[in-house]
């Protein structure tokens, strides 16, 4: 197990290294960011002297180098807008995100798991074509739209909720509904799918014949057996929530992680880019180590070498 863990943590940190190695390369063939941030009327001398300031004048494996060195100690530069260190600037923003992460991931669970187990034990029913039409439209409809569309139901014509801003729980309500419809209709399709694998297996048969009735043998054979599949994919759209927020942030002006790294990607604020990139990854890795560690407690028969 310890040994497992040693390589795992390794992958991770190699998955960092090359997330970081890759958004430095490409950040930098978008353009040159100097322009950006002097005057119209600024002369050829003074573009030279603020990109040697800057250090763009150098090569770029010594500026991937160097930028190396400063990020083995956590210094990942100045944000080229703000003139301030890159990593608080990013890092304020971050809780706004893994907010309205968390409220999306449990409405995906308190919504999705129950609507794919329903859906697989009552198959063939009005229940499972319902649900099934559910999840395709839930994966159907783009999600900029819904949420421009909650905007004009619960916003303008109700005005039951806020259409924008940071706030109390009733901020929360239309963008985490918003982000959570996709990701929910996901879901609940594995879901159904792992259940109907499972209530096709030997076991479940065995178990019938001895007598035993249907909602035992769904609790107790096949949601752990299920589970696995539907683990996997809701720890990889734990990861896939931070950097699909980009959307529902900015359509909702909600102050999250999402909206601020594109604006510097618009922007060629390279730094605040670079973090951005580093905190997603380390998210999305983690999920996916958490997931794999999960995979013991479901199936005993998992063995890690």
């Amino acid at each position: 197990m310890a040994r497992y863990l040693g390589a795992r943590v390794l992958q991770a940190l190699v998955a960092v290294f090359f997330a970081l190695t890759a958004v430095f390369a490409l950040v930098r063939i978008t353009g040159d960011p100097v322009i950006l941030f002097l005057p119209l009327d600024v002369q050829p001398k003074d573009i030279a002297a603020f990109r040697h300031l800057l250090g763009f004048d150098r090569p770029l494996w010594v500026q991937y180098a160097a930028f190396l060195g400063r990020a083995w100690h956590g210094d990942f530069g100045e944000s080229l807008r703000y003139r301030a260190p890159a990593l608080p600037l990013v890092a304020q923003r971050f809780p706004a995100t893994a907010a309205l992460a968390a409220v999306s991931l449990a409405l995906v669970a308190a919504t999705a798991v129950p609507i794919g187990i329903l859906s697989a034990a009552r198959r063939g029913s009005t229940v499972d074509a319902v649900g099934i039409a559910a999840t395709a439209l839930g994966q159907a409809v783009p999600g900029f739209w819904l949420g421009l569309m909650f905007m004009w139901l619960f916003g303008f014509t109700l005005r039951w909720l806020p259409v924008g801003g940071y706030g109390d729980w009733r901020h929360f309500v239309l963008p985490s509904l918003t982000l959570a419809a996709f990701y929910a209709a996901q879901i609940a399709r594995v879901t159904r799918s792992a259940v109907l694998d499972a209530l096709g297996q030997d076991y479940v048969r065995t178990a019938r014949a001895k007598g035993v009735d249907e909602p035992r043998i769904l609790v107790r054979h096949v949601l752990k057996n299920a589970a696995i599949s539907v683990v996997t994919v809701f720890g990889l759209n734990a990861g896939q929530l931070l950097g699909g927020a980009v959307v529902t942030e900015t359509i909702f002006a909600w102050p999250g992680l999402g909206g601020y790294i594109l604006n510097a990607l618009l922007g060629r604020d390279f730094p605040v880019v670079v973090v951005g990139v580093l905190l997603t990854s380390v998210v999305y890795v983690t999920m996916n180590f958490v997931v794999d560690l999960s995979y013991l407690w479901l199936n005993p028969q998992v063995r890690y070498r």
